[in-house]
């Protein structure tokens, strides 16, 4: 083979899986038809799934230094300090969540060390640091390469990308909404058709005394002005766009925007700009033989919630290590399997939580009256605390059979009496066996899985916490006891990393 894996699109989704592979030492290509990155305005944010991923491979420093940039550009008065923090925790179809009505002591919003603090990072910029580190890792990427077809055999797959042709172990198809190999290897895509067309774009304007900040509902469709100035978004029922490729004009954004808000502005520059819908899409499966899908290419849906960039970096952190895995030749009986079984669910989820908003932020009378109803629940502590807490992804967790509250939980980020936190040792993409008993026994169980597996012995600095925990590279909990008996902890490590060497 001349790889052991072929990525398709080299967006955040297949730069993440890239760097997954790598780090398990993984040969991969990853071809992207553009000959430079996107810079076109995307999603906005990230949840805490995605900063807790990129936490977890080191990403800290840099993320925080990117929000406090996004910080600075916030509108805010004359003369005021830069803020630390947004005021609002997000939106639901348009209608602001106040960060003052939510609940942060909420168990559900679990002990998530500094990646709690990472959510206003744009998808450019997590394009951005994944690139640096893909080419810091030594990943092949080659730009201006178009992956023009296929074919795939019970041992590995010959990828045609334009005059040249590559022969690898495996394809995925991290290619996007409109994924050339989705669509070559016959992936069943279903779901539901769009009715809006929205835009989103950074401007320069004249007349913006005529805007609202945030988010505003109106007779013609839905609005949103700022935080950052020149940010605007239009959304209309009247149907998806003619031509999503079509050149986007000033004249086509100040129409929309004049009709949606009824203010005379003017378009005077358009510095980035994007058409979106609302097509909600899902390949019924994520896995054909040799081919997989990630992000856009196996799910598509409203932007609304900057879901989709998260819930693509969720699936490329479930699916580097079991690819890996099988690769190397040590993965479980039925381990990549296990990545649709988590993943399609979540995604499906996603879908219908966007369907959701946009029943809400539909013009006629029905909508608008259960709209009402949402916003009255908005202003009480219960509703802000469970949006926010669906919102965040905080809810996210994988059943692995087990009756233990944490098992199948993203990972705490325990603080350790070594100085270190728990994200700290998922560096190097391995799993992690937190020994906090300093139990020999422990110890001697897990050293024959050495060469796939860190033991981390360290006390916790707080008490009340499990005597150990078996954290998969993706940082979920695959088992967890909370004194030293150590039953079924033998059965979990054969369970996702196979026999022992």
């Amino acid at each position: 083979m001349d790889y052991d894996v072929v990525v398709a699109g080299a967006g955040p989704v297949g730069l993440m899986l890239a760097c997954e592979l790598r780090l398990a030492g993984v040969d991969v290509l990853v071809v992207e038809r553009l000959t430079e990155p996107d810079l076109t305005i995307k999603a906005g944010s990230i949840t805490l799934p995605t900063a807790e991923a990129l936490y977890r491979r080191g990403f800290l420093p840099t993320l925080q230094e990117h929000q406090q940039r996004m910080l600075e550009q916030f509108a805010r008065p004359a003369g005021a300090a830069p803020m630390k923090r947004p005021p609002i925790a997000g939106h639901f179809g348009g209608i602001l969540i106040g960060a003052e009505k939510v609940d942060f002591a909420d168990p559900e919003f679990r002990d998530a060390g500094p990646a709690a603090g990472i959510f206003l990072v744009p998808q450019q910029t997590v394009e951005q640091v994944l690139a640096e580190r893909a080419a810091e890792l030594g990943v092949d990427v080659r730009r201006g390469v178009e992956l023009t077809g296929f074919s795939a055999t019970d041992d590995g797959v010959r990828v045609m990308l334009g005059d040249d042709e590559v022969s690898a172990g495996w394809l995925v198809g991290s290619d996007g909404g409109r994924s050339i190999v989705r669509k070559l290897a016959g992936f069943d895509f279903v779901g539901t058709d769009p009715e809006i067309t929205g835009h989103q774009a950074m401007v320069e304007l004249e007349g913006a005394e005529g805007l609202t900040l945030g988010w505003n509902s109106t007779d013609t469709g839905i609005y949103a002005y700022g935080p950052i100035p020149g940010r605007i978004l239009t959304v209309e029922f009247d149907g998806p766009p003619i031509d999503r490729d079509a050149p986007i004009t000033a004249a086509e954004l100040q129409a929309s925007l004049r009709n949606v808000t009824g203010a005379e502005v003017t378009v005077t520059k358009v510095i980035t700009a994007t058409r979106f819908t609302d097509n909600a899409r899902q390949a019924t499966t994520y896995r054909k033989g040799r081919v997989l899908l990630a992000g856009d290419a196996a799910h598509v849906h409203s932007p609304f919630g900057g879901q989709g960039l998260n819930l693509g970096i969720g699936d490329a952190i479930n699916l580097g290590w079991k690819l890996a895995a099988t690769i190397n030749g040590w993965a479980p009986d039925g381990l990549l399997d296990t990545y649709t079984a988590e993943r399609h669910p979540i995604g499906e989820w996603v879908l219908d939580w966007t369907r959701a908003q946009i029943t809400i932020m539909r013009t006629d009378r029905h909508a608008r009256a259960l709209r009402q109803v949402i916003g009255d629940l908005l202003v009480t502590a219960d509703g802000s605390t469970y949006l926010a807490k669906k919102l965040s992804g905080v809810w996210q967790r994988y059943d692995f059979g087990s009756d233990h509250d944490l098992v199948g939980t993203s990972a705490p980020d325990l603080e350790l009496a070594d100085g270190t936190r728990l994200g700290e040792h998922l560096h190097d993409g391995k799993a992690v066996l937190l020994n906090l008993t300093d139990s020999t026994h422990l110890r001697d169980v897990a050293a024959p899985w050495s060469d796939r597996l860190q033991v981390v012995n360290a006390k916790p600095v707080s008490p009340g916490t499990p005597a150990a925990l078996l954290l998969r590279p993706d940082g979920h909990i695959a088992w967890c006891t909370d004194n030293d008996d150590l039953d079924g902890m033998t059965a979990a490590l054969e369970t996702w990393l196979g026999r022992p060497a």
